[in-house]
């Protein structure tokens, strides 16, 4: 008895085991049936063979600049070879703006560098992000959300813990605007002269309070002022957070018309840029025409996180 069941099993065993093989075999004949296959003596494959490597970009390494500071790296890219050959081949000729890109990624990234503080994106990637600090201009903030939304663009918001202890709501429209959040500590202090164990307390208190308020874990931290000590940007790290500044400020605080605003960032800002605004009545009014310039420039607007990403924004000819 006990040997017809050992033999049952066995038998049993053999035969899922060829009944696998055979499906793997039926599955790759199917495939190789339905996927076209890639005729590599085409010539029009060989001109796209041929033409690949001048399209080739190599990826930038994240780095510390000596002044910049920490610095993403940038995806480079190369040609899909038989992906651009099945965009081409139905019309059989070799067309520039229907090469297929695949990105390298660098091998050095910001998560491989000490602690630094950010300054810019990488300088080869046409984005920019607006880090808006807030801290009070409640009664701004509705009309810069709607301008934004009217572009279709989402950008970073750095939140005083405090401010969002009072105005959970104001917080939580941010959030389901689609912006991202970010820490700009408790109680807006100096943080160049605050001891260690205060600025800790000051950083996570604010990532409890926003995360409490809107479900977000943070992961970007903008020092208030922009007054940090090495200790500062240190303590952020250890708290999972990437210290943030800015290339392009604003200076809307002070209350310059709009015209100086637009006039201020659109001059400087491009590449990379971070610029630094406040929910001011100035930048309200001069949000609207500074994202319709910026985009005229041809830089596309996102979050600080956009920034940071490695991934190229590849155009028709990423070599123009």
């Amino acid at each position: 008895m006990r040997k017809a069941i050992k033999i049952a099993i066995l038998l049993t065993a053999v035969w899922l085991v060829a009944g696998s093989q055979i499906t793997n075999f039926y599955k790759g004949v199917i495939k190789a049936e339905v996927l076209p296959a890639v005729k590599h003596g085409d010539p029009l494959y060989q001109v796209i063979v041929k033409n690949a490597p001048k399209y080739t970009i190599n990826p930038s390494d994240a780095k510390i600049d000596r002044v910049w500071k920490m610095i993403p790296g940038y995806n480079g890219i190369k040609v899909d070879v038989p992906s651009s050959y099945r965009a081409m081949k139905k019309n059989g000729r070799f067309e520039e703006n229907k090469l297929v890109y695949e990105q390298i990624r660098p091998g050095i990234h910001l998560n491989d560098l000490p602690p630094a503080p950010i300054y810019k994106g990488n300088p080869d990637k046409p984005m920019v992000s607006f880090a808006i600090n807030v801290a009070w201009g409640n009664e701004f903030l509705p009309d810069m959300l709607a301008t934004l939304k009217k572009h279709n663009i989402h950008t970073s918001f750095f939140l005083e813990g405090n401010w969002v202890k009072k105005n959970p709501e104001l917080a939580k429209m941010i959030v389901e605007a689609g912006h991202e959040v970010g820490n700009h500590s408790y109680s807006h202090p100096d943080l160049k002269h605050m001891s260690a164990e205060k600025t800790r307390q000051e950083l996570l208190t604010t990532n409890e309070v926003i995360e409490a308020t809107t479900e977000v874990k943070v992961k970007w931290f903008a020092p208030p002022s922009g007054s940090y000590r090495d200790e500062t940007i240190k303590i952020a790290n250890d708290l999972k957070m990437k210290t943030i500044m800015w290339t392009v400020d604003t200076i809307d605080w002070q209350k310059p018309s709009p015209d100086t605003i637009i006039e201020r960032v659109v001059g400087k800002a491009g590449n990379g840029s971070i610029v630094l605004m406040h929910p001011t009545a100035s930048t309200a009014r001069a949000l609207d025409r500074l994202i319709s310039d910026l985009e005229r420039k041809n830089l596309t607007i996102g979050t600080i996180s956009d920034l940071m990403n490695e991934e190229r924004i590849i155009e028709n000819n990423p070599k123009n």
